[in-house]
């Protein structure tokens, strides 16, 4: 009886289908699809803030007599992408600007550039803000009259004899053209030409009072660059 019990279980477990949803294990998983997303440049394309960091290198060159030099510096731009053809970005630049017998010191500006995407890679942009120097010991002569000599403040009528050290800040301006290839939907980066206007007050202090006003001694001098920067940047969204 037994025997005829087992050959009964046998014959059942061997007529029992085989589970559909059995896992295979010697195959791959079927590959499941995502959804499209948007690309990378489309995404740029889109309205929102951008911040962007830099270096660069140029030349800024001294007009009627101002001192010359070469740039090596930093930049900072932030703004906002208005549509797919405007953006209205900020510029913060500080460069190193030194030659021998010409400008040692800082340079720094500030502009607020309004830029036209012609392309999705392709900008130019026109900017005015300020611009100034800050000068420490460049061993340049003293111009005429030399500040141990006059009793008052003086004004140099053009710097044809620049002053030995300069500290202001004036009017500047830039027009730039980039081109911008995209890395991701966050990241981008871009190669920039600059051309670069200033009109900087400067003040060269005596270290004197004058002896009616109490006032400090300074001479004034008034110095117009023209220059070229070129600008590596990477930019985030």
């Amino acid at each position: 009886m037994v025997a005829v019990l087992k050959w009964i279980a046998i014959a059942l477990l061997a007529a029992t289908p085989a589970r559909a949803d059995t896992p295979k294990t010697d195959e791959d998983p079927e590959p499941k699809l995502s959804l499209p997303t948007e690309s990378d440049r489309a995404a740029w394309l889109g309205s929102g803030f951008r911040l962007g960091l830099g270096v660069n290198y140029g030349r800024f060159e001294g007009l009627g007599g101002a001192p010359s030099g070469h740039l090596v510096g930093a930049m900072l731009r932030a703004g906002l992408r208005l549509d797919r053809d405007w953006s209205l970005m900020s510029t913060f630049e500080y460069s190193r600007v030194k030659q021998g017998g010409g400008l040692s010191g800082l340079r720094f500006s500030g502009t607020i550039d309004p830029t036209w995407h012609i392309t999705a890679s392709f900008s130019v942009a026109l900017g005015v803000g300020f611009g100034g120097l800050v000068e420490g010991n460049t061993g340049r002569p003293d111009a005429d009259p030399p500040g141990s000599q006059i009793d008052s403040s003086y004004t140099f009528p053009d710097a044809s004899m620049p002053l030995p050290s300069c500290s202001g800040v004036g009017l500047a301006g830039v027009a730039r053209a980039e081109y911008t290839y995209v890395l991701g939907p966050r990241v981008a980066t871009g190669l920039a030409l600059e051309l670069i206007g200033q009109y900087t007050a400067c003040v060269d202090n005596t270290g004197r009072l004058d002896a009616d006003t109490a006032e400090a001694i300074v001479r004034r001098q008034y110095w117009p660059h023209a220059g070229f920067a070129l600008q590596w940047s990477i930019s985030w969204r």
